[in-house]
């Protein structure tokens, strides 16, 4: 624990890193992503993704479709529109709220949904396994194991766990986290499942990217209440 809690603190005052991301649901498949996450004043990130993995190639005729998290809002740079009330506009927005519920996106606030909030989380856990010494992206880490229950899940529970959106389509009951720990007190990889859901993450180049920004409102076409209602 003393080990994780240098990792998870050093990780917190450098602020940002270089992450290379894969999304896995049983429903739907991996889908990657490689970016920019930054938190530390907001918790934000600016990726790449695969369009066709995650069936957004009806919006976008690009390989890949450019994702940005600021302020608790997804952005997507999409084809423009050709006509209606958004004609001219190139990015949709959805605001966290329609992802994870109110109470969800709330639980996301400020720096939360960062990997050094998420590392936090092993404080609740009951057992942190040390499974030894891996070779990971030719770097010699350190594994962890723990499984953070119902009980420990706090105010993730909100954004993960049972009554929550993600949580009725995971049927996640607890979260199962793995950390490899490099040279420096630095995650080199964190894995995540919850549910039927695995998020995996790869770090570089801690402290030295670019702050995110949300694109210009004049380009942006609000699509919250309407994932919303077909989500109702």
């Amino acid at each position: 624990m003393a080990a994780l809690a240098r990792a998870t603190d050093r990780t917190e005052q450098l602020g940002s890193a270089e992450v290379s991301m894969t999304v896995d649901t049983d429903t739907s498949g991996p889908v990657a992503m490689e970016g920019t996450y930054s938190w530390g004043d907001g918790y934000a990130f600016d990726v790449q993704m695969d369009t066709k993995a995650a069936n957004m190639q009806d919006v976008n005729h690009s390989p890949t479709t450019r994702v940005l998290f600021v302020d608790g809002a997804y952005y997507y740079d999409v084809d423009a529109f050709r006509s209606g009330p958004y004609q001219g506009k190139d990015w949709i927005k959805v605001d966290g709220s329609a992802v994870f519920g109110k109470k969800g996106a709330q639980a996301f606030s400020g720096d939360n949904g960062s990997p050094s909030a998420s590392m936090k989380g092993l404080k609740y856990a009951k057992d942190v396994d040390n499974l030894g010494t891996e070779t990971v992206n030719g770097q010699r880490t350190t594994h962890y194991r723990a499984v953070i229950d119902k009980a420990g899940m706090g105010k993730f529970a909100d954004a993960y766990g049972e009554g929550s959106p993600m949580g009725a389509a995971t049927g996640a009951k607890s979260i199962a986290m793995d950390v490899w720990v490099g040279s420096g007190d630095l995650p080199v990889r964190l894995k995540q499942k919850l549910g039927t859901m695995t998020i995996s993450m790869d770090f570089d180049k801690f402290g030295k990217t670019a702050a995110v920004k949300a694109p210009p409102a004049a380009r942006i076409a609000d699509l919250t209440e309407m994932v919303k209602e077909q989500q109702g």
